[in-house]
């Protein structure tokens, strides 16, 4: 694939996927799935790590997220929130540390007592 090529589709990746972003974020207003969306910055992801020298400080690949909607409120969370790393099959989950979490047993001090239930 010529460089020109390849160059070209990583701009316009990075195009839709700073638009979807700015729809979800800013407008609350999605325009595709999250499943679309993670397919974009996959495409992206592979064509930047076949030529790191296309990489720029200002592509999605490079940040997290996008500007917030005003209207969320800010939250603190008491444990960590864990990602699923966009994970869709079994055998992607599995990477994942929350598959990893989720298969330590939980201490008991976190569940409620059966008796006070009752």
């Amino acid at each position: 694939m010529a460089k020109q090529t390849v160059s070209s589709q990583i701009e316009d990746l990075r195009e839709q996927i700073r638009e979807h972003e700015y729809k979800y974020y800013v407008l609350d207003q999605p325009t595709i799935s999250d499943y679309e969306f993670d397919q974009l910055l996959r495409r992206l992801k592979e064509l930047e790590a076949k030529h790191p020298e296309l990489i720029t400080p200002d592509s999605p690949t490079q940040r997290v997220g996008g500007e917030p909607a005003k209207e969320f409120p800010a939250h603190r969370f008491s444990r960590p929130m864990m990602s699923l790393e966009n994970a869709y099959s079994k055998e992607e989950l599995r990477g994942t540390a929350v598959f990893w979490n989720l298969r330590r047993p939980m201490r008991s001090t976190t569940l409620p007592n059966r008796r006070s239930m009752a």
